[in-house]
């Protein structure tokens, strides 16, 4: 880019880029004195307050929120403004719907949220694996409950900046899998209607026997409840450690019942591959691997998706974004919308705008009008 085409917006842009690169690193060092359920519930609460004060939110949309117009799209009947959004797992209680989009995401997926309130698994459950960039939790959805959830996320998204909000609902723990269905369903009538989409989560590894309802015959009547519920768009949540013929058959059934996406991946129980020592890995015990050692596993099994079910259903990509680079390949690789947590964590406040600047350079540099072109080009 020469100096004559350079605007305003990329100098903003260059300035944020060198401010986070300086101020977040040692930043993320005192915040990592802290516990990581600790610091997480301060951060939060920084996050919802920040949305809640109109001079705070009005600061925050002017410097974060600005997405050039290629990034837009229209996915299953839903406006995005941009493609990456917040991840479940961060926004439990759907108490900070309306800070995301004045923090830079194009979206945000609340939840997990299940229908009745549960306190989830024994603390200590979230652990940092910083030579990793990496987190491991074992949560088990600790979330208020749908009803609560629902007053959370009907109270006034008064912006300046209205991003689309999903809510990703999954099984309480008490409920026998026989009952899992009404359960869902249970969720999908009170929020479905206050959300913009609805993803059904059966791939989380912290309730136990919850992956189990990824097979086909278990996952049939939980989607066809939830579907029966609600008019909003939904979509189901894979786990990245699904066989590839089980990936097959989920994305066979998605299709074959009308869902308008799949959410690939979740977290992983794998632990191959891992910078951190072993002895602090074991130490951290059992849960769900987030961040860059999913990644290779994460694009494979949407190459995979694609393959299978591209241009029939949205494939929505999480696991192991850190950067411009990995993002540009997951639309490539047939990503229509992208998410992330934890690098959201490792990158900072100014992640998700960092990398929707990337892309939108990404996206004119291949001489395409809209990032909606670029979709699934790196699969021909």
């Amino acid at each position: 880019m020469s100096a004559r085409d350079t605007t305003p917006g990329d100098v903003v842009d260059r300035i944020l880029k060198l401010a986070n690169a300086i101020c977040y690193p040692p930043l993320l060092k005192v915040m990592f004195l802290a516990s990581p359920e600790s610091i997480h519930g301060v951060a939060a609460r920084a996050i919802r307050i920040a949305g809640n004060i109109w001079g705070l939110r009005q600061l925050s949309a002017a410097l974060l929120s600005r997405t050039d117009p290629v990034l837009a799209q229209r996915v299953f009947g839903v406006d995005f403004p941009a493609p990456l959004g917040l991840a479940a797992g961060f926004d439990k209680t759907a108490a900070s719907a309306n800070s995301w989009g004045q923090l830079g995401f194009g979206y945000a997926e609340v939840g997990t949220i299940t229908g009745r309130a549960q306190p989830g698994n024994p603390q200590p459950r979230l652990f940092r694996l910083p030579a990793d960039k990496a987190l491991i939790n074992r949560m088990g959805f600790n979330n208020p409950g749908a009803d609560q959830a629902a007053v959370n996320l009907a109270a006034p998204r008064r912006g300046p900046v209205r991003v689309p909000i999903g809510a990703n609902i999954g099984k309480t723990k008490i409920v026998e899998p026989a009952d899992a269905a009404d359960d869902y369903r249970y969720s999908a009538r009170l929020l479905g209607p206050l959300a913009d989409f609805v993803v059904v989560n059966v791939s989380s590894p912290n309730t136990p026997g919850l992956r189990d309802l990824q097979a086909v015959d278990s996952l049939r009547p939980i989607l066809a409840a939830v579907l029966a519920e609600t008019d909003r768009p939904v979509l189901v949540k894979i786990a990245p450690d699904l066989a590839d013929d089980d990936i097959d058959q989920v994305a066979d059934l998605a299709v074959e019942l009308g869902l308008a996406g799949i959410v690939a991946t979740n977290t992983t129980v794998s632990r191959s591959g891992l910078a951190t020592p072993a002895a602090d890995v074991e130490l951290a015990g059992a849960g769900g691997l987030s961040g860059p050692p999913v990644k290779a596993r994460s694009l494979e099994v949407l190459r995979r998706l694609h393959g299978r079910v591209g241009g029939k259903l949205v494939l929505v990509s999480v696991g192991g974004i850190e950067n411009v680079d990995d993002a540009w390949e997951r639309i490539r690789a047939g990503a229509s919308l992208l998410q992330g947590y934890t690098a959201f964590i490792y990158g900072g406040p100014l992640w998700a705008h960092l990398i929707h600047a990337g892309l939108a350079q990404r996206v004119k540099a291949a001489g395409y009008r809209s990032i909606t072109d670029a979709v699934g080009t790196g699969t021909h």
